[in-house]
């Protein structure tokens, strides 16, 4: 039996899954916000009590939204903020007395879809997490891709690219740089451009529902923006499949816009690359930290 976890600002939840990828039991509990014992306690027992119910011993997995260094070992870059300067993967093991696998939150959503969702089968799978913030992760024949220095994938904070006159230098960005792509493609970005464009606010959801002119315009940029940060990512890694999660990836027209914006962007003669939604949807994070042991 695998165990996942699937470590948000809001909720840790859990999964177990079977050799075949059955789902056994799932359980969740709210996140004990800027408590870090708090977080492994719940951690802790939510292993516990999924293995005393199934009478099951498990592997573990984990998926957080950050990374480990592999300098210090300790967390980096999360925006639950109170793990960052933890030595997570250490005090995880010790609580629950055996080896744990912890992965970016991106990367266990890409090995999920690359291994049983929208893009099994696939060589090269690039995901996307379009939602609060964005990110993305790479899974190469089902499993991740973490890079020399753990940063494989981390296009939410690299500049977007080809910029208007209008769009430059773009929105601060919490990691204190500026025109982050976090700051135009994320479900936050899109909301704040609405807001800055017609002084209407709105949520991600509303805008992409609304037939009114302005919203049409703001989803218009929105697709512009995403192809371009998209056909960056497909000159350098090529892949074979991209799918897209989180709240954004349920506009539809998205699906059928983007290939027609991202062509003429991406460096080749040809370009036919599948972009589809993720088939466990708001699932794949917490099955693809199950799947790390495999």
């Amino acid at each position: 039996m695998r165990i996942g976890l699937d470590w948000g600002g809001t909720k840790i939840e859990a999964v177990a899954l079977d050799d075949a990828g059955t789902e056994l039991i799932r359980r969740r509990v709210p996140t004990p916000r800027g408590d870090y014992t708090g977080c492994i306690n719940a951690a802790r027992d939510l292993v516990a009590g999924i293995e005393t119910e199934t009478a099951r011993p498990a592997t573990v997995g984990v998926g957080i939204p950050g990374s480990i260094s592999p300098v210090t070992g300790l967390v980096r870059n999360a925006n639950s903020v109170w793990l960052n300067g933890k030595p997570l993967k250490r005090d995880l093991e010790t609580a629950l007395s055996r080896v744990v696998r912890i992965e970016n939150d991106a990367n266990c959503f890409a090995v999920s879809e690359a291994r049983d969702g929208a893009a099994a089968g696939a060589h090269v799978t690039l995901a996307l997490i379009l939602g609060t913030g964005c990110g993305s992760g790479i899974a190469i024949d089902g499993r991740a891709l973490d890079g020399r220095q753990g940063l494989a994938g981390e296009f939410g904070h690299t500049p977007l690219p080809w910029m208007t006159i209008e769009e430059h230098p773009g929105p601060t960005c919490w990691c204190g740089r500026k025109g982050c792509n976090e700051t135009f493609v994320s479900g936050s970005g899109l909301e704040r451009d609405h807001l800055a464009t017609t002084g209407e606010r709105m949520t991600a959801a509303e805008i992409a529902a609304s037939d009114a002119p302005a919203a049409q315009a703001t989803m218009r940029r929105y697709a512009d923006r995403l192809a371009r940060a998209l056909a960056v990512l497909i000159d350098i890694l090529d892949p074979d499949t991209i799918v897209l999660g989180g709240g954004i990836s349920n506009v539809d027209r998205l699906y059928e816009c983007l290939p027609e914006l991202i062509a003429p962007r991406v460096f080749a003669d040809a370009w036919s690359t599948p972009i589809v939604k993720a088939r466990h949807g708001d699932s794949s994070g917490v099955r693809g930290a199950a799947w790390l042991w495999e």
